[in-house]
């Protein structure tokens, strides 16, 4: 999809299928009266007869129209008060499916009326275009007859066209990339998608960016290293696990890098510790929080983002055999710790403790792991925030910032010692549950044990990696949370 900025000199010239004026009921703006004069007085008659009344996100599609070389006008509803965030998101998602359901190749908004509490004016550039590509996202590689990809091709906002605002284009743009690498990763059947796929992808942006270097370690690499735990979770799989390290030297070389560690469990049977078999092929998506970590590594290095970052993904497919690990097994981590499975299906913090451990060796700046890891944190959070832990509480404040401002929201979880006794074995230095209270507390308790060298903090994302039901589907979360963190850490 090509984006660009126009100032809007002569509303009447606009050659476009579709022109878009997003007003309130009083037609406010001068834009909105020069629209309406132009068109015969059209809105206004529309507003007079209760056909609309522009409240918040409401649609008024006009495909027949005089006075505009536009060739169809679509009005929407700003409502009458200051604009959140949410609200702003709401009147363009609304300016999705008229266009669409026409089939229009190209559109063109008029935006100068639009305020939005707390943003800047060049904002709105970045979140159009970040919503306008990541809607653009259709799963079509596994469907004979997939539905309809988006027909705009090209879309106007009318606004200056000045190196600021193209930047802000382009930054939502790659971020909205990022999204639906994230989706398509998440969306694909684990038959496809395993570890080994998910290496050739992250290959392939380090094909695509001269920025990006991609090293793959396969599984008699992580024995030498001593990786007891994350090969624990793949001996009962006939795929072998690979640990991805993704590296973006976009700083300066003595710059420390900020690291992002996926869990990239691509199907998830719970191993001996088998799960119902209800909703169990949404277990494609346990390896959601590797899907984000290749998106935002993509999104960065597609924005030229100045700053080093370290992208790891620890990936493995967790099965049932002759042989799995089985419950009471104990294994011995990269850190020397060890650790006695009293469930085989709590296996995403055994695949990251070594990756936490392995990226001790890049004397990070931060960590973030990202992981679809407890179905505690659905019942605690839902879909809507991602639980956030910390070992450091300025760290959480940052990111739960970053949340707000990507609207990809997270909620500060607690990480107190009083949890740690929960994990607590007579046979190894830790156990890999802590038993049916604060499952999602105990399961960051247990990766803060190897975590102790560095900033980190950690994103418990199962609520929000993905839909289940009618909708089911990956979100591409939290790829714009991890972009806006890394933005701001550029220059610091």
């Amino acid at each position: 999809m090509q984006i660009s900025l126009k100032p809007c000199k002569d509303l009447t010239t606009v050659n476009t299928d579709c022109l878009i004026l997003i007003t309130d009921a009083a037609l406010s703006s001068e834009l909105a009266k020069a629209v309406d004069s132009a068109s015969g007085g059209v809105i206004s008659h529309m507003l007079k007869r209760g056909d609309f009344t522009g409240k918040l996100a409401e649609t008024l599609y006009l495909p027949n129209i005089t006075g505009l070389k536009a060739r169809r006008l679509l009005v929407v509803g700003k409502g009458e008060s200051e604009l959140s965030d949410s609200d702003f998101d709401k009147i363009i998602q609304a300016t999705f499916s008229a266009p669409a359901a026409a089939d229009c190749k190209d559109s063109s908004y008029l935006l100068d009326n639009i305020s939005v509490t707390d943003r800047k004016p060049g904002w709105q550039y970045q979140r159009i275009a970040q919503l306008l590509v990541s809607s653009s996202y259709r799963y079509t590689a596994t469907v004979s007859k997939p539905k309809p990809a988006l027909s705009i091709r090209r879309v106007t906002l009318q606004g200056a066209n000045t190196a600021p605002n193209r930047q802000a284009i382009q930054v939502g743009s790659s971020i909205g990339k990022g999204i639906n690498t994230a989706c398509e990763l998440g969306d694909l059947p684990g038959n496809i998608c395993t570890p080994e796929y998910i290496a050739s992808e992250a290959r392939s942006l380090g094909s695509k960016f001269e920025s990006v270097t991609v090293s793959v370690l396969d599984e008699k690499k992580m024995k030498q290293l001593g990786m007891g735990a994350l090969l624990s979770v793949s001996a009962g799989s006939d795929q072998a696990a690979r640990l991805i390290v993704i590296e973006y030297k976009g700083g300066k070389k003595s710059a420390q890098p900020h690291v992002l560690v996926g869990k990239g469990v691509t199907f998830d049977t719970g191993g001996i510790s088998l799960k119902p078999g209800a909703k169990m092929d949404e277990m494609k998506y346990d390896m959601c929080g590797a899907a984000s970590v290749v998106g935002t590594m993509a999104a960065i290095a597609s924005m030229d983002l100045k700053l080093n970052v370290i992208g790891v993904v620890a990936a493995a497919e967790n099965m049932p055999s002759g042989g799995a690990t089985k419950p009471g097994d104990v294994v011995t981590s990269m850190s020397g710790q060890t650790i006695e499975i009293l469930n085989t299906d709590a296996e995403g913090r055994l695949v990251l403790c070594d990756a936490l451990t392995y990226v001790e060796r890049f004397k990070p700046a931060s960590v973030i792991d990202i992981a679809t890891l407890t179905g505690a944190c659905v019942v605690a959070l839902g879909k809507h925030a991602a639980g956030l832990y910390s070992n450091q509480d300025s760290f959480a404040q940052e990111l739960l910032e970053q949340g707000r401002l990507a609207q990809d929201r997270a909620w500060h979880m607690p990480l107190w010692d009083d949890y740690q006794n929960q994990l607590d074995s007579n046979f190894a230095d830790m156990a890999n549950i802590g038993g049916p209270e604060a499952g999602s507390v105990t399961a960051a308790c247990f990766l803060s044990r190897f975590t102790k060298a560095y900033r980190w903090a950690h994103l418990d994302i199962a609520g929000a990696a993905w839909l289940g039901g009618a909708n089911k589907g990956a979100t591409g979360r939290p790829v714009s949370l991890l972009c806006h963190y890394l933005m701001s850490k550029v220059g610091s």
